[in-house]
């Protein structure tokens, strides 16, 4: 079991929603420092604030930026291992679901590129290879990478790219070498502003009609147990695992049947 006691936190998103629970919850796992770096400065500043009067001062350190600016994250990443010496665990939290003309470039770039790109920032500053300590990545996934819909294809497609992404990434040959795991999690269905009318978007104005309708046919899970299964898996997970949170069970470890899937289709290609 990993302990996240004392452990240096880098988490992007963390202003609302899942992101700020896991944010507290990491505090109550007694780490040593939170980084989280959010667009929100409001709301970010004001969890930056609470969470310090309650957990004790500088514990939680808010940076306003924007993950797909490649300048901003190295100066995060410059920032933290200046005050704090090293970094444990980085999480890629922030994700945009919209698939409107005005926004779907953006969704692609916070979803998949940042991601990607904070991955390998990551990868280079821990890995045991190179002179660092190992540690671990959660890439951020959703229930969306396991099943077809015409609902959101841009975001559907996003949330399967990080998830084949993470899972290669996180294969044995690369951990044995770095000691950095790399995990995906899987939420469904999250009582969050992801999923509000405001925030919501498609480029077919018929499926915009209703957006709202379809997804509240799925069960909305709590934010408290997403971000609950988030801790639960960072503490479990081995490099390349999987893990799904949805309808406020437990985080459940379902790598074997993201491989068993993966294995169906390289029959077709190996066979």
């Amino acid at each position: 079991m990993y302990s996240l006691k004392d452990k240096v936190v880098f988490i992007t998103g963390g202003s609302i929603g899942i992101g700020a629970k896991v944010v507290e919850y990491l505090l109550e796992e007694n780490v040593k420092h939170v980084t989280n770096v959010d667009v929100d400065d409001v709301k970010g500043v004001a969890l930056q604030n609470e969470l310090n009067k309650k957990y004790g001062a500088n514990k939680v350190t808010f940076i306003k930026g924007d993950v797909t600016n490649d300048d901003v994250l190295s100066k995060v990443y410059d920032t933290i291992l200046k005050e704090q010496g090293q970094i444990d665990v980085v999480i890629n939290n922030a994700g945009i679901m919209n698939d409107s003309l005005e926004k779907y470039k953006k969704s692609i770039e916070v979803n998949v590129t940042a991601l990607v790109t904070n991955t390998l920032k990551a990868l280079k500053v821990m890995r045991k290879d190179e002179g660092g300590n190992g540690g671990v990545i959660m890439n951020v996934s959703s229930i969306a990478a396991m099943y077809q819909d015409s609902l959101l294809p841009i975001y559907f497609g996003t949330k399967s790219a990080v998830l084949q992404f993470s899972n290669c990434i996180g294969l044995p040959d690369y951990y044995n070498r770095t000691g950095v795991r790399v995990l995906t999690i899987c939420f469904g269905a999250t009582d969050t502003t992801l999923l509000s009318k405001e925030k919501l978007g498609n480029f077919d104005e018929e499926i915009n009609k209703n957006i709202q309708t379809v997804l509240k046919s799925h069960r909305y899970q709590k934010v408290e147990s997403a971000a609950r299964a988030v801790i639960d898996s960072l503490k479990q997970g081995e490099s390349g695992s999987t893990w799904l949170a949805i309808a406020d069970r437990p985080a459940k470890d379902i790598t074997e049947h993201v491989k068993k899937a993966y294995g169906i289709l390289r029959e077709l290609v190996f066979t």
